[in-house]
This record gives structure tokens, C-alpha cells and sequence, in this order.
């Protein structure tokens, strides 16, 4: 197993209506009002911007996404990601029961020297440090929909 090679998924399930969660996770620039961890967003043209993220760890990532793609009906967004992280994440929004069940994978490579270096010792902090990001990206969007 390469120890710089990450497949991630989360399972959110939501009490929306799948439509009105799928803009959400489309309006990217948003994300900083309801999580935590996005500290900003910048927006570099109609199909790609610039997030910077921190978590528990006490580094800020700096993550280009550009959109490949986008289709509503399918409840799908995909981007390819550069800097810090380099490989793509993908959103999967549907109807789960009486509300949305929403699937994130993300398949990356960190590009940062020292987290290349540190990956054989840190993995499972580094995997830590995502799923608490990615739970507190739950219960923010919850919030924010409610």
C-alpha cells in the first residue's frame, strides 16, 4: 500500500430535500459559512477556485478544484483538485429515506513535501484529521439547511 495514496468516503444522511442539498454543495463559495474547517475560498474563473482548509492539524492546505463536472439531474459533482492535494473528489447526492443521503469520495495524493515525508508514520493522523473535518461538514450543512 502506498502510504501517500488516499481514497476517502463519507456517508451524510440529511433531513432536506435532496434538490435543495445539491445547491448547496454546488455553491462552493458558501462553504466557509457553514464549515469550519473551509477558511476561505477564492474564485479564479466561472470553473475553478482556491480553498484553503485546516482541520485539527495545525497546517492549512491550499486545494485548487476545478469543476469537471456538474449535472443536477444525476445529483453528481466532480472536480479535479491541484495543489496541496492532486487527484479529484466527487459528490453524490439522492434521496435516502425521509431525507438525502449524500456520498463523498476523494481520491488524492498530497503534493506537500512534508506530508509525503511524514505519510508512513502520520497516515492515521491524517486520516483522522479528515473524517473530523468531514464530520463537523455534516452537522454544519445540517444547520445551515435547517
Amino acid at each position: 500500500m502506498d502510504p501517500n495514496h488516499y481514497h476517502l468516503r463519507s456517508v451524510w444522511r440529511l433531513p432536506a430535500e435532496p434538490a435543495l442539498v445539491y445547491r448547496a454543495l454546488a455553491d462552493v463559495a458558501r462553504y466557509p459559512q457553514w464549515w469550519p474547517q473551509i477558511r476561505s475560498v477564492r474564485q479564479l474563473d466561472e470553473h475553478s477556485g482556491e480553498l484553503a482548509i485546516r482541520s485539527v492539524l495545525p497546517y492549512v492546505l491550499r486545494i485548487t478544484i476545478r469543476e469537471q463536472r456538474r449535472d443536477a439531474a444525476a445529483g453528481l459533482l466532480q472536480a479535479e483538485l491541484g495543489g496541496d492535494l492532486r487527484g479529484w473528489s466527487r459528490w453524490q447526492v439522492g434521496p435516502g429515506g425521509p431525507g438525502t443521503l449524500v456520498l463523498f469520495e476523494e481520491d488524492v495524493r498530497p503534493a506537500k513535501p512534508l506530508m509525503r515525508r511524514f505519510a508512513p508514520i502520520a497516515r492515521p493522523l491524517f486520516l483522522t484529521n479528515h473524517a473530523a473535518m468531514m464530520r463537523a461538514g455534516q452537522r454544519g450543512l445540517r444547520a445551515y439547511l435547517s
